[in-house]
């Protein structure tokens, strides 16, 4: 070999290492590695995600899915992206904890698209939380006759733009003065009936100690202007115990206080006293609007702003398809691209003046995708909370496009889902378990559908179970009769729902079966609706609290060593002074973070050492409050305690710790343990608004017996829902469309599940009874 030659050679095997070790970087920067992942339940768990993928996390409510992609992977990308920024933009930022784990490493930045609520503010709409109705502004600026200003001059959130009526809100508002007080009281007898206003509270005081009224007065016997100072005056100082207070009167107080606020954002008893006191009409001066005068008179062919904004948002991009304009080309393209999204996503029923806060979890999703769909961005992690809930199963097709067109524009698609269709799509499973919580925490399973099928896991068993139609459906005992419905989009729909069965009312996203069913069912103390307004939980509510069980086991300590229930609350006289009963201690770092630790002094344990030598049965409070539901029902033998417990039981909650904090369990958890409550309360008609929300395959079938032991015991029960497997075992289904909103909200069938399966092979096939004998095999 000759020297040129060798060099020669040496150069190719350089090339090769470099490229072998090119090859092996790429590999190494292809998947999301985890190590060691201890957040929440996870036990360690190690696994490689790979990137530019669609990857499917399923198992168990509560076996640790949120965790892991939420919880390790989401949060460090987010905490990361964050650490990034300078210390002083850090400090206008939430601060994010490390997560447990050992290690990750190829995070991308995330975008998390979840199911949390849109912010439920009066002023927030479906046009104002996406770009929608900003680029509306900007259309009728440029080309509404007559000119009136720039696009702010048409927002009414703006002085410029608003209704000066309504400010901006399009309604106003009457206080029904009975229901602020008793008139034959005095206000030290506790007149004032406002939830919050006790006779010996500060509320109350500014107004007893004010020196403007006289305590011990009846309110009947008020002067006219003791009456306006009590209702009317303006603000003014006044001193109460030598401290300087504010003294208002009560309907300007109340307007600031409560009926700024959005009603949907309300503590319930406060939203029941806003019922009971407040009627809100359409602002008679904008008609509901929400503008000026001004900014209406404005109009492209024919139309102005708000009439744009009322109309539902296929109409509207029917309409904007017919502006050509070469002046404001790009704008409108822009407009049309980002309407078009909301057809597209399937919400093409809304419109674009809908309060946002008046989203379900799901709809609110689909809204946050809006602004994904036609990005520019690659190569970033997109993480997904089940979004199918409250989606048809022929809008799940759609949403799978939607997912698929993610990952193929080179991004890392992670999606926690139960729903056999995503399942199905998956380029890689991960499958946690084998139970929830304790039981949980662990990787079953990892590979593709294939390989899931013919695993041995939950999943895997359940992926292709199908409930069947009953034999024989159980017969009505009387109706519920429903007569011209029009609220929402229902066309004056007559119905009658049977009851003494269970009775399913479905159809697709948008049909109108919340409107049939919760705007016609009658609000009757025997009637229990479990909907879907979220659980509001702190560090300090538990399922002990939460569902009253704490309340007995203080008792039944106190009883059995001879102290006061109060001791046994770490909210109350038993709290450890130290850590305030919450078990942990936060330290604030200036601008850096905030760091949590566990309690020195209790241990986590939450009371002081004095309360913990107190024991019921052996086991002291912290020691019971760290029982899980089943170990709870070994253990205590008062008989309300046990009911409480068993029902958590049969929702399948037996694995839940009682002390366990609300704000941690997943959303399935949280949807079982209203539904646990609501079993407590005495009803013979239950209505449930999907109650499978959260639920994997396995639980289903739980859940079904459960509806059926509730019709067996002399109840009626009407679910709303999607689930096939809920539609095949209903004994009357209730199916509405046939399309959404304005194309919806008429009956297109309602009789047995099988009469419905026989129907779709008939011209009378509806889109629900497709899906149905498809999933049946019929």
């Amino acid at each position: 070999m000759t020297a040129t030659d060798q060099t020669v050679s040496d150069r190719s095997t350089d090339d090769r290492s470099t490229d072998e070790g090119a090859r092996r970087i790429a590999d190494a920067h292809d998947v999301i590695e985890v190590r060691g992942a201890h957040e929440n339940n996870l036990q360690g768990i190690s696994l490689d995600i790979p990137k530019r993928r669609l990857s499917v996390f399923t198992g168990v409510s509560g076996s640790g899915k949120s965790s892991l992609v939420f919880g390790t992977i989401a949060a460090e990308s987010q905490r990361l992206i964050n650490e990034t920024y300078s210390t002083f933009i850090q400090s206008f930022m939430t601060t994010q904890p490390r997560p447990e784990v050992d290690s990750l490493r190829n995070v991308s930045a995330a975008i998390i698209v979840d199911q949390e609520r849109m912010g439920a503010n009066s002023r927030s709409t479906v046009g104002t939380a996406t770009d929608a109705y900003a680029l509306l502004r900007i259309l009728f600026s440029r080309l509404g006759q007559p000119y009136v200003g720039p696009s702010f001059h048409f927002s009414f959130n703006v002085p410029a733009g608003m209704c000066p009526r309504c400010e901006g809100t399009g309604e106003v508002n009457d206080l029904d003065l009975d229901q602020l007080f008793d008139r034959d009281k005095s206000l030290a007898e506790g007149a004032l009936t406002i939830p919050g206003y006790t006779a010996d509270g500060w509320m109350v005081r500014i107004f007893t100690e004010s020196g403007f009224l006289d305590p011990d007065k009846k309110i009947r016997d008020y002067t006219e202007a003791e009456l306006h100072d009590l209702l009317y005056k303006e603000s003014t100082k006044v001193k109460v115990q030598s401290i300087n207070m504010t003294y208002e009167g009560l309907v300007p107080k109340l307007q600031k206080s409560l009926l700024s606020k959005d009603r949907d954002a309300m503590q319930p008893h406060i939203r029941a006293f806003v019922d009971r006191a407040v009627t809100f009409t359409a602002c008679p001066e904008c008609g509901g609007a929400r503008l000026n005068q001004e900014a209406l008179s404005s109009k492209i062919k024919g139309i102005n702003i708000a009439d744009a904004a009322q109309m539902q948002i296929s109409d509207l991009a029917s309409w904007l398809a017919d502006i050509d304009d070469p002046s404001v080309g790009p704008l409108i393209a822009n407009l049309r691209q980002n309407v078009d999204s909301f057809v597209e996503i399937g919400l093409g029923y809304l419109s674009l003046d809908r309060p946002s806060g008046t989203l379900s979890g799901g709809e609110a999703q689909r809204v946050k995708m809006i602004r994904h769909i036609g990005s520019a961005l690659t190569d970033v992690t997109y993480v997904f909370d089940e979004p199918t809930v409250g989606l048809h199963p022929h809008d799940i097709q759609r949403m799978n496009r939607l997912l698929l067109q993610l990952r193929d524009k080179g991004n890392t698609v992670l999606v926690v889902e139960h729903k056999p269709e995503v399942i199905e799509i998956a380029d890689h499973i991960v499958d946690l378990g084998p139970g929830a919580g304790s039981r949980g925490g662990q990787i079953c399973f990892e590979g593709d559908l294939q390989g899931l099928r013919a695993s041995d896991t939950l999943t895997g068993r359940h992926l292709d179970h199908r409930a069947k139609l009953r034999d024989e459906v159980r017969t009505a005992s009387t109706a519920l009769e429903i007569r011209g419905a029009t609220q929402h989009n229902l066309t004056g729909v007559d119905v009658d729902v049977p009851l003494g069965v269970l009775t399913v009312v479905t159809g697709v996203a948008g049909s109108g079966k919340s409107s049939l069913i919760h705007g016609n069912v009658p609000k009757h103390d025997h009637v229990v609706v479990v909907d879907q307004a979220p659980i509001r939980g702190s560090i300090r509510s538990n399922p002990a609290t939460y569902t009253g069980l704490l309340d007995t086991i203080r008792k039944a300590f106190a009883k059995e060593n001879g102290v006061k229930p109060a001791l046994f609350s770490a909210n109350s006289a038993g709290a450890c002074p130290n850590c305030k009963g919450i078990g942990l201690v936060f330290v604030e770092l200036g601008p850096m973070s905030t760091v949590s630790s566990t309690c020195e002094e209790c241990g986590g344990k939450r009371f002081t050492a004095e309360v913990l030598e107190y024991r019921l049965n052996g086991l002291n409070i912290a020691e019971v409050l760290a029982l899980s539901v089943d170990g709870a029902l070994e253990y205590l033998t008062d008989k309300t305690a046990r009911v409480i417990l068993q029902r958590l039981a049969d929702v399948g909650l037996g694995y839940l710790v009682l002390g366990q904090a609300l704000n941690t369990l997943s959303g399935g958890e949280r949807q079982r343990l209203k539904l646990a409550i609501s079993m407590a309360k005495k009803g013979t008609v239950y209505v449930l608004d999907e109650p499978t929300t959260g639920l994997h395959l396995a639980d289903v079938d739980r859940l079904l017996a459960l509806l059926d032991r509730l019709v067996d015991d002399g109840n009626s029960v009407i679910v709303i829902e999607h689930h096939q497997a809920v539609m095949a075992h209903a004994d009357w289904i209730i199916d509405l469309g046939p399309g959404a909103g304005r194309d919806g909200g008429r009956i297109v069938f309602e009789g047995t599940p099988r009469a419905l399966v026989e129907a779709a092979a008939t011209d009378e096939a509806t889109l629900t009874g497709t899906h149905l004998r498809e999933y049946v095999g019929a």
